[in-house]
């Protein structure tokens, strides 16, 4: 449960500590913003979505492009990206809308994006539906990097391995082929 009261008094006090008046016609709703849009971007801490699966009919699933907003856990500073999902199904697929859902509720967090990698990986192979392998890679740019310190623009990618993939290095070859096919094409409007 967010805790929007501390948030709006501790934003107060920060923008008291920069030499900034909290009462200046610009600042005056600042805490109630900053505290509404961190109970919206870090709702992940409440999130349980249940799995839904569905009849098998495919022998590796993949779902690119996922798009995703986190938290920096070292700063507090913006991470965005996209995350692709590869699985090898079991007994059933997992309903597309639930593994967008997972990486949801990782990225509205306070994160760091290879654990947030390696969460959603962790969930979907240990699911009830237990495939027999999950691939998960994302993609992201920090803006703890670009804003400060060295300040470069740089794309980090994190992989995770679950289950065949670990094993199967044709398999997981394959993969990783089909994620680097540009298949932007997808995301033309067939409808305009």
């Amino acid at each position: 449960m967010i805790d929007k009261e501390k948030i709006k008094k501790a934003v107060r006090l920060i923008l008291e500590a920069i030499g900034e008046d909290p009462e200046r016609p610009g600042l005056r709703e600042t805490p109630q913003r900053v505290a509404d849009i961190y109970e919206e971007i870090l709702s992940g801490y409440t999130d349980q979505d249940e799995l839904v699966g569905f009849e098998h009919f495919a022998n590796m699933v993949i779902l690119r492009n996922v798009r995703f907003y986190s938290l920096c856990e070292h700063h507090i500073l913006p991470f965005y990206g996209s995350v692709d999902i590869v699985y090898v199904p079991n007994n059933a697929v997992i309903g597309v809308s639930k593994i967008v859902r997972i990486v949801q509720k990782y990225a509205r967090r306070l994160q760091v994006q290879e654990k947030m990698t390696t969460e959603i990986a962790d969930e979907i192979f240990n699911s009830e539906y237990k495939p027999k392998g999950v691939l998960v890679m994302s993609r992201a740019k920090h803006m703890c990097m670009i804003m400060r310190g060295v300040k470069n623009p740089s794309v980090i990618t994190s992989i995770v391995y679950r289950g065949i993939f670990e094993t199967d290095n044709i398999l997981r070859s394959q993969a990783m082929m089909l994620l680097a096919r540009n298949t932007d094409l997808l995301e033309v409007d067939i409808f305009g």
